[in-house]
This record gives structure tokens, sequence and C-alpha cells, in this order.
């Protein structure tokens, strides 16, 4: 029997069409996979079968040898039995290999699944075992803030939507990186929009409540076209909403976008092939936008407003400054817009 591929939607799909692998390692630093596969491995046996063959432990209450006598169990009037092993983070990593010998060679009428939420599972032994006995093992990584744009759009296209970037950057804004609650998010659009509809700044600004006109993506392109007027616009809107737009969500955008400028400048000659595959630009939006702010901001000017968002990094968390944050973006603002270029300043 061929085993899933081992990704996220791999692993549902199999679920679905019912090929299980004898053991599962769901772990990684993005704990969102590990819970959500787990609610579907909860609803593999049929509601009465469930009191009988379907056991959810948690890690730190129970000892190995108490998981592995349960494994090896023989289902009662059932095609096979479910063992979740949750919270599997919580123990040590010597305690939780004891389970690979049980791993490498497991009851074919088990169904084991261990769930490390938001972290790595540590030793050698336990994924050489689940590999000897035919389990799957995913490991989740932390999607980076720069990433969550392309993950959204990646999800409302499987929803069978379409977005355009300033949309998925909203999202981004108002939702943050919390995987559950962007999935929340886009399946409420889903439910409200039409089959094959988009999700527009105006479908986000109506369902969701957050301004198409005053979000990261408008103030990022006001920094990068030096419109002051607009940049000082959204920072307001900023100030009144402090929920709709995280100010590290938005300097983390804003230092993102001028990073990418600096690494515009330094390839290898400035054309647009070459910016696009230095930066793995997606679109020709992308480098219009590049191209814009290398315009306005010369490398000096880039390296000093590097510098002044660190700095603001620094002190918004207290250090070296008491000052408000929203005082401290609008400070940050002025000092993008008027940067003369002194590095050393």
């Amino acid at each position: 029997m061929a085993l899933p591929a081992p990704t996220y939607e791999g692993i549902k799909k199999s679920i679905k069409e019912r090929n299980f692998a004898p053991v599962y390692l769901l772990h990684g630093e993005e704990g969102y996979f590990a819970d959500s596969l787990a609610r579907e491995f909860e609803n593999v046996l049929p509601e009465d079968e469930k009191p009988f063959n379907q056991y959810v432990l948690y890690a730190p209450e129970v000892e190995p040898a108490q998981v592995i006598d349960i494994c090896r169990r023989i289902p009662m009037m059932s095609e096979r039995q479910v063992v979740i092993l949750k919270e599997a983070q919580a123990i040590r990593a010597d305690k939780l290999a004891k389970l690979a010998p049980y791993i490498a060679n497991p009851v074919p009428t088990t169904l084991l699944v261990i769930c490390c939420r938001g972290a790595e599972a540590k030793g050698k032994e336990l994924h050489a075992a689940i590999k000897k006995g035919g389990g799957v093992e995913l490991f989740s990584k932390k999607i980076a803030d720069y990433n969550i744009p392309a993950f959204i759009g990646t999800y409302v296209k499987s929803k069978g939507l379409s977005a355009d970037q300033k949309a998925l950057e909203m999202i981004r804004d108002f939702v943050g990186t919390d995987l559950s609650k962007i999935y929340n998010e886009i399946d409420k659009l889903t439910t409200i929009l039409p089959p094959n509809g988009a999700i527009t700044p105006e479908a986000i600004e109506r369902n969701i409540g957050m301004s198409k006109d005053y979000n990261t993506f408008e103030l990022v392109n006001a920094l990068l076209e030096r419109d002051a007027r607009k940049a000082f616009a959204c920072i307001a809107y900023f100030q009144s909403n402090p929920k709709a737009v995280p100010l590290q969500v938005a300097v983390a955008t804003i230092f993102g976008s001028f990073a990418d400028l600096l690494v515009a400048y330094y390839a290898p000659d400035r054309s647009d092939a070459a910016i696009s595959q230095a930066l793995n630009l997606r679109n020709s939006y992308f480098l219009k936008r590049i191209r814009g702010g290398m315009a306005n901001y010369n490398p000096f000017q880039i390296i000093e407003i590097l510098g002044a968002i660190r700095r603001f990094d620094t002190q918004s968390k207290g250090i070296g400054s008491r000052q408000n944050e929203h005082r401290l973006f609008h400070e940050l603002i002025f000092h993008i817009l008027s940067a003369p270029g002194n590095i050393g300043g």
C-alpha cells in the first residue's frame, strides 16, 4: 500500500480515502497542522465505535509502556483502533524514544498518531523507527511573515476563489500569522462569496471590517512613492484603529520592502530579469513597485532607513525609550520620508 506524501494536504487526502499508515508523527514549530490533522484522525471511526476503539492520551499523563500496551490491543468489533497521543512535546526526548520499538514494528490494526504541537520531536531512534515501520512523519516549519500572503493565496485558490496581492496582504495585516484564524476568515468569506468569486479589498472591508484604503499595503506603496500625505493618513488610521493593523506587522512589512530595494540595487546588472531573479518576484506588479522605490531612494538612504527601523523595533519594546509606540512609529515614517542618507546618523 502506497504511503501518502508527508504533507498536510497529502495526509488529509489519505484520511479521506481511508488509506492509512500505521503511525503518524506530527511535529514542528507550526502547531496548526498537528491540531487540524488530530481532529481529522479523531473522526476516522464511526461514533458507535469510538467508546471501545478510540483513545486520546496526553503524553505527560501516561507512560510509554501504557501507550504500547494500548496499541497492541485487538480492536473490538472494528477494523481498527485509533490511539492519539497529544502534547508529546511536553515530555523528554528519551521518554518519547521508548515508543521506538513499537513504532518500528507496529500492529497493523492500530492507527497511532503522535502530536508534538509547536515543537520538533527529538531523537534519532524515533525517526529511524518511523521509517522502518512504514510510518509517516510531518514536520511543519513556522511560516515566515513574508510568506504568509503567498500561503493565504494558495488556500484561497484551494477554495475555488481568487484574490489580488492587496487583498492577500490585507488579510495578513488583519489576522496576523495565526493559521487557524487565517483559515477561519477565508472559510467565512467562502460562505459569503459566490463560487469562483474574487476576494477583493472591498469584500474584506465589507465582511471583515478592515479599511481598503488604509492598510500596510497602501502604507508601503505610499512610502516607496514618497507620498507623505497618504503615508500619514495611513498611520493616523492605524492609531485610531490599533486592532486593525498591529504595528509590528506593519514594521516587518516595511523593513522587508526596503531590504528588497537594497537587494535590487546590488543585482548583477539591475535589469528587470536580474532583479526579478534576485528577489524571486512573482509578477510585474512587484517589479514596478521595486523600480518606483529605486527611483525615490538611493542605497545610502535605504541603509539609513533599515537602521531606523531596527531602532524603532528596539525602542518600541521599551529599550532606550519610553515613548508611546504610535509616537515612535510616526517619527519612523517621518524619518523614512525625509532620510538624507546619513548612514552614521
